[in-house]
């Protein structure tokens, strides 16, 4: 498995040339106040600052950048993986279909829309728009491109790693949200390899918890899910996901939160650094604060990994 954590850092240092000009590289940004509170140096990778307003472009655009503009794509999200394949493609000109669940918010159909890129709506629900939209890959010929079961989407997202490299003088400790596993198993390759003594924490939310509970079984287990705050990493991993081993290799300890110690993060975020960011940003967070009495003298960094999130629900809890 050493050998694909390093292939995996090798596709990153060579995405990162492709996608350069398509993509904004983040600022790391010091704690205002969280730092001192937990006597500790907190950085924040703030993602949530990206040109789509999250990491997902990264992934989009290296695997666009990887296909050359001659083959159409199709992918399916109503979320930031599909935010980010528009603007990706709108960028570099490539032809990209959309499938987009019927029940699609009005607000997320009309933005992929303005990027001119072709939308299907199909199905009750996102895993039936998946589906369709694999079934139109195969009869159209087309590259199907999943939100982070694919090599080039793992090497997009590890470029965060790389930045944090140039960014950080010293990284002991890194605090990534666990959804489908593309972004841990892309920044946590890459900071292995080059970073090995960084130890690399996975936070999970409780009530939708696929990859923890598949990385502790060692293999994939389906697993009930909840509505949680952080619906940016909801919902299971592909049977053959790629990420999942990848993940085990470089993830040092996995840490659960609930929907209280996520709501506490965000409010901690909004109010001491003046951030307001999504739920699957603020967990990460969170999984800092379980264990801060354990990186107290340390850099920590906390990978904000997005800020698009639905204002009725974030406000919310914000203003509880």
């Amino acid at each position: 498995m050493k050998n694909n954590v390093l292939e995996a850092a090798a596709r990153s240092v060579q995405a990162r040339q492709r996608i350069r000009s398509y993509i904004y590289q983040t600022p790391l940004l010091p704690s205002r106040q969280i730092g001192r509170d937990t006597g500790s140096s907190v950085f924040f990778k703030a993602e949530n600052f990206q040109l789509t307003g999250s990491f997902k472009i990264r992934g989009a655009a290296s695997k666009m950048t990887s296909l050359g503009i001659d083959r159409g794509v199709i992918t399916a999200s109503s979320g930031n993986h599909g935010i980010a394949s528009a603007q990706a493609a709108a960028l570099i000109g490539q032809a990209l279909t959309v499938v987009l669940p019927e029940t699609v918010a009005k607000a997320k159909l009309e933005r992929i829309r303005s990027f001119n890129v072709d939308v299907v709506l199909h199905g009750a629900e996102s895993g039936l728009a998946e589906l369709h939209a694999q079934k139109e890959a195969v009869a159209r010929d087309l590259v199907y491109v999943s939100p982070y079961n694919d090599p080039e989407i793992v090497a997009g997202q590890g470029t965060i790693g790389l930045e944090l490299l140039e960014q950080a003088s010293s990284i002991d400790n890194v605090f990534i949200a666990m959804g489908g596993g593309g972004l841990i198993s892309g920044i946590g390759s890459v900071l292995k390899s080059f970073s090995p003594n960084t130890r690399v924490y996975g936070i999970a939310a409780q009530n939708s918890a696929a990859l923890a509970a598949s990385m502790a079984a060692g293999r994939v287990v389906e697993t009930e899910h909840f509505d949680t705050l952080a619906d940016g990493v909801a919902g299971g991993i592909d049977e053959d996901s790629i990420t999942l081993p990848l993940s085990m290799a470089v993830v040092d300890e996995v840490v659960t939160c609930t929907e209280d110690e996520i709501g506490f993060a965000l409010k901690e975020l909004a109010f001491k650094e003046n951030q307001i960011v999504e739920g699957a940003a603020a967990l990460a967070l969170a999984g800092f604060f379980k264990v801060a009495d354990r990186c107290k003298g340390q850099n920590n960094v906390i990978v904000l990994c997005g800020a698009n999130f639905d204002r009725n629900k974030i406000f919310s809890v914000v203003n509880g």
